[in-house]
């Protein structure tokens, strides 16, 4: 990785360029001339010289992120500059996602991978033959990858950019505590890997690409088995000294309530979490085997389903109080399993959201539900690849 056989001859502005190019996705001369701070002329000669070599080419106007027309005048990084890795390794499936420095997807697969029950050596074997497959089947190979970033639903110290997250103790994925995936995956494949929090890519996903573009400061919840969260401050994504900014699930409501998977009382994960909907429901409803069924039920009009999705909203509102006076977000985003119920959580959520907040952080704020669905984490991983060029350069 960083070692392409043309990456050492692309020197100077004409790097510029293709590093612009590489974290823009296509763009006209005119916004090149912006993101690199070069002149008019300057920009048009090294285009010309870059669409000579094979590196540049007019834009396709479809089939990139986000999706839609283009104007002709665009240009865009051809697949001989290379491809970017994003994987998403959930707690029971393995998603993968190949795609061009143009920002176009071009092979994506998922898989149903019992992560939770199995130990981080035989679902990182199956993550590094998943990615050689997709590789093959979009026809490049591991010498066309120039960056691959991993997803876990779980903090990773070190996310900041390190090539060697660790993994810190773990309550979601108790085998993979004190475990380095990127270093494993890194053995495995050859390659530098970044690893980092779910949570965090979809947070990414939604700011570039889906619910969150526009927002200066967006707060970003996954609502699913449990309960992640993620800041997004000037498209950065703010990750704290250890990893867990964001970590909304694990504000406490209640001191004097149930232990948590975490060790603390009272978390809100514990009220609002798909794990404690799905035990709230057995009695009412003992056929529903999982969150999407719950979902899926409260949407069709079950009436307990909606009273514990609406109740989940509440509490989650009461937490973002909290949050949004410290923070003063413009957006708040929700996304995960939880979050394809709609309006039936967003409106309670707003409700208790107006109640614990001051009106003045609420009156410019924006609670929406998440554009991106089971893609976002993937498309984040695909995110944070394009935008890390000098952490992935050999």
């Amino acid at each position: 990785m960083g070692n392409r056989p043309w990456l050492p001859a692309v020197t100077g502005p004409p790097r510029r360029l293709v590093q612009a190019l590489r974290l823009a996705g296509p763009a006209t001369r005119a916004q090149l001339v912006e993101l690199t701070g070069l002149s008019r002329a300057t920009v048009s000669g090294y285009v010309a010289e870059l669409v000579e070599r094979g590196l540049v080419t007019p834009a396709d106007p479809s089939g990139h992120l986000p999706t839609g027309g283009r104007p002709a005048s665009l240009v865009q990084l051809t697949r001989v500059a290379g491809v970017v890795v994003g994987i998403d390794i959930g707690r029971t499936h393995v998603r993968v996602a190949v795609a061009d420095l143009a920002h176009e997807v071009i092979g994506e697969h998922v898989a149903s991978v019992p992560v939770v029950d199995l130990g981080a050596d035989a679902v990182l074997d199956t993550v590094a033959a998943q990615v050689r497959a997709e590789l093959d089947r979009v026809g490049a190979t591991t010498d066309d990858v120039v960056g691959i970033v991993a997803g876990l639903p779980t903090p990773v110290s070190g996310a900041a950019g390190a090539l060697d997250g660790t993994v810190v103790k773990s309550n979601i994925l108790p085998n993979w505590s004190g475990t380095v995936p990127a270093a494993e995956l890194r053995e495995r494949l050859g390659l530098p890997v970044m690893v980092d929090n779910d949570a965090n890519l979809g947070a990414l996903a939604e700011s570039r690409w889906g619910a969150g573009v526009g927002s200066r400061s967006t707060v970003y919840l996954k609502l699913a088995t449990g309960i992640g969260g993620a800041l997004v401050l000037d498209g950065a994504l703010l990750r704290g000294v250890s990893g867990t900014a964001g970590e909304i699930g694990h504000v406490s409501l209640d001191p004097d309530g149930d232990l948590c998977r975490c060790g603390n009382r009272g978390c809100l994960e514990l009220k609002a979490g798909g794990g404690a909907l799905l035990r709230a429901v057995r009695t009412a409803a003992p056929h529903l085997a999982d969150l999407r069924a719950l979902v899926d039920a409260a949407v069709d009009g079950d009436q307990a389903c909606r009273r514990l999705v609406a109740d989940a909203g509440t509490s989650v509102g009461v937490v973002l109080g909290g949050l949004v006076n410290t923070l003063n977000p413009d957006r708040i985003v929700i996304g995960g399993e939880l979050g394809t119920a709609g309006d039936l959580l967003v409106d309670p959520m707003r409700r208790a959201l107006a109640q614990s907040a001051i009106p003045s952080a609420v009156e410019g704020l924006d609670v929406v539900p998440g554009s991106l669905g089971g893609r976002a984490e993937v498309l984040g991983a695909v995110a944070a690849a394009l935008s890390e060029p000098d952490r992935f350069a050999g």
